[in-house]
């Protein structure tokens, strides 16, 4: 298994694990600048991540032909692995209580934003 640096932080979240007995933890999700993978035979990136407190906290990293793929391949990927961990701990995770703890994104949520506050309001 490779190992990676996390680097320069670019985004970060902090949410709550319930246990089923009433306890509260915070996890972190950390999600470092995406890089060029110079180990690669291509010209592949490649975006580290961390998520502490829930199981291991070693550094991942996933892997796109340039470096939003990178970075949008690993936050699917840790809002996968975070759902995981979760059943494993037998915990419940919750960001603003949000679903999917607000790292999928609604293509259609431009429509509750008003025109006059800058969005994509049509």
């Amino acid at each position: 298994m490779m190992l990676y640096e996390l680097g320069e932080v670019v985004a970060e979240r902090q949410m709550n694990a319930f246990a089923e007995d009433g306890g509260c933890t915070q996890v972190v999700v950390k999600i470092g600048k995406p890089q060029p993978d110079t180990l690669g035979a291509g010209q592949d990136w490649y975006c580290p991540h961390q998520i502490l407190g829930l199981g291991r906290e070693g550094v991942e990293a996933t892997f796109g032909v340039d470096s939003l793929q990178a970075f949008l391949l690993g936050v699917h990927r840790l809002q996968l692995e975070l759902a995981k961990r979760a059943q494993d701990a037998s915990v419940r995770l919750d960001w603003l209580g949000q679903p999917d703890l607000g790292l999928k994104v609604d293509p259609e949520v431009h429509k509750l934003i008003p025109p006059s506050a800058g969005g994509m309001g049509t």
